[in-house]
């Protein structure tokens, strides 16, 4: 766009660019505000500040649209799988079948993890949280693979890398989860796809052969597609932001890891779940809950419903219901829990307080169910968030790199002590 913005301070007029993205989006540049007046915008949590220009992900919340590339969300979780959208996230364009066929096997054959990392495995606790351990020894990758990596003059070195922690990060997942539970650990089997390998390593037992069922592999593919990336949020902005340092991509990725750990971030899943068992240890009513959570006087909330983006019905979570009611039938399981999420689902779906806010049943209200329908524990839903995202984390990586994006470095505003005089107190 041609036309600019004003902004009128202290008697003078500063014109600023303005730019409109492929979609739509209209921005304001703001870039040099301070250099011609020395004032800086001031934008808690970065709330309605574009930080940067990415082709990769767009996202409406108004309109409930997320699309990959330009591809649906929809499309690419009815046709695509989950490595073929990360190829998609991280090249920028879906994979002929040769280019598709050398990614797999490159995986593949990279998924063993150096056995000096078993002796820091030995080093953690049984109780150590798997997400510290994945944060953990994805920045430990960093010191097995030291150098460092400019997309710019070795491309090959770079997909190198990037193979490498797609490859790896299942295998240390699974042995975070093994280790929690005090269990031998299982190596990768090379015959197996991308989904199955995880599942035989999480669940295959030292005298028993898993059994991989491709219903359940269909379920979590697509909870690992829909949660590959959701342009800039608070795990994403870490990754770009600790990259433009040029620090390693494990490193930086290891930094998404620690950010997505947060409950007001990756736990959403998790809190769905410890929500359920809440009501059921309370008896069970449904009814009293979704009352609860009507009256504004009440400190309760229901967790899984509404999204802070999206306006209207999260669009990852019309996909996913329909995997979560195929799970749930296929497996034929009789837990209280899901009982109860069922309920508090048609309440939110046909109830009008719900429905006149939008406070719809968003994508972690159903992963939290299908994790847990699948035996995977609580302090694992995390993890999986982060085995999914890890595609999205390397693209943005990939195109801030690429791009040579400055380093990242925010302003403030200070409001503390103006100058003061030391006054001794006798301490030398």
């Amino acid at each position: 766009m041609s036309n600019t913005a004003q902004i009128i301070l202290e008697g003078k007029t500063y014109e600023m660019p303005v730019f409109e993205g492929t979609e739509g989006e209209k921005a304001i540049d703001i870039g040099k505000l301070r250099d011609q007046s020395s004032y800086i915008t001031l934008d808690s949590g970065y709330k309605n500040t574009g930080a940067t220009k990415s082709a990769i992900t767009f996202l409406d919340g108004e309109l409930g649209i997320l699309s990959y590339r330009g591809y649906p969300i929809e499309q690419l979780a009815e046709k695509s799988t989950f490595l073929e959208v990360a190829y998609l996230l991280i090249f920028g364009e879906l994979p002929t079948t040769e280019q598709f066929a050398t990614f797999k096997t490159n995986i593949t054959r990279r998924t063993l993890v150096n056995e000096d990392m078993r002796k820091i495995f030995d080093g953690f606790p049984v109780n150590a949280h798997p997400m510290g351990v994945l944060g953990a020894l994805s920045s430990a990758l960093a010191v097995f693979y030291p150098s460092q990596i400019d997309p710019n003059k070795d491309k090959a070195e770079t997909e190198l890398h990037i193979v490498r922690l797609l490859a790896k990060l299942p295998t240390i997942a699974a042995w975070a989860y093994k280790n929690s539970q005090g269990h031998p650990l299982n190596y990768p089997k090379n015959k197996l796809g991308y989904c199955e390998n995880f599942l035989n390593m999480m669940f295959a037992m030292p005298t028993e052969e898993y059994d991989i069922d491709p219903d359940i592999v269909d379920a979590l593919d697509k909870l690992l597609i829909l949660h590959a990336d959701h342009e800039q949020n608070c795990s994403t902005s870490t990754v770009r932001l600790a990259g433009s340092s040029q620090v390693s991509l494990y490193s930086a990725i290891s930094a998404g890891i620690s950010s997505l750990w947060g409950p007001l971030h990756g736990g959403a899943n998790q809190e769905v779940i410890e929500m359920l068992e809440e009501i059921i240890a309370d008896g069970g009513n449904v009814e009293k809950y979704v009352a609860k959570a009507k009256d504004k006087n009440d400190s309760f909330r229901l967790m899984g419903f509404g999204h802070r983006v999206y306006k209207n019905f999260d669009p990852r979570a019309k996909i996913i219901k329909v995997s979560c009611d195929k799970v749930l039938k296929k497996l034929g399981i009789n837990d209280p829990a899901l009982e109860v999420a069922k309920k508090l689902e048609e309440a939110a779906l046909t109830d009008p307080y719900f429905i006149e806010r939008k406070l719809y049943p968003n994508v972690d209200f159903y992963s939290g169910i299908i994790y847990r329908a699948l035996g995977i524990p609580t302090n694992m839903f995390t993890v999986m968030f982060a085995l999914g995202r890890l595609p999205g984390w390397i693209a943005q990586w990939k195109e801030m790199r690429e791009e040579n994006q400055p380093i990242g470095r925010p302003r403030q505003i200070y409001t503390g002590y103006t100058k003061r005089d030391y006054k001794d107190i006798g301490t030398r």
